[in-house]
């Protein structure tokens, strides 16, 4: 399954504000957008990130029950963090795909890598033919 990557380079907060760093975290993925009015895909977020320090996954049921979300929100939501490698699906439930936020960004700098070097690979084949 392709894994769409986002990066946004958007200037860090300035305090040593949890909340405003995992929404700086988040909006820097691509995660979160103004469309997104009740903050349903970082309250999403949130939770998984809870839930992997219990070294748990949720269902989408038991997010929209936390959350108070419909389940068309909430699987929106899980859809776009699954494209973005930032979640896996495993038994039946969601988990963050690492179980700590720097060891997951390790994982994306890798598939950003990994898909770069293919990239270069292909355009060098290309400048050959050329």
């Amino acid at each position: 399954m392709p894994t769409r990557i986002t990066i946004i380079r958007i200037r860090r907060p300035n305090t040593q504000n949890i909340n405003q760093e995992l929404q700086w975290l988040g909006s820097s993925l691509g995660l979160f957008n103004m469309r997104d009015k009740d903050k349903s895909c970082f309250r999403i977020f949130i939770e998984l990130i809870k839930s992997a320090k219990n070294g748990k996954g949720l269902t989408s049921d038991e997010l929209g029950a936390k959350l108070c979300l419909s389940r068309g929100t909430i699987v929106h939501h899980l859809h776009k963090l699954t494209d973005a490698g930032i979640i896996v699906y495993e038994s039946n439930s969601y988990m963050l795909r690492m179980n700590k936020l720097k060891l997951l960004i390790s994982e994306i700098e890798k598939d950003m890598k990994r898909t770069l070097d293919d990239i270069r690979d292909i355009a060098e084949a290309i400048d050959k033919r050329l």
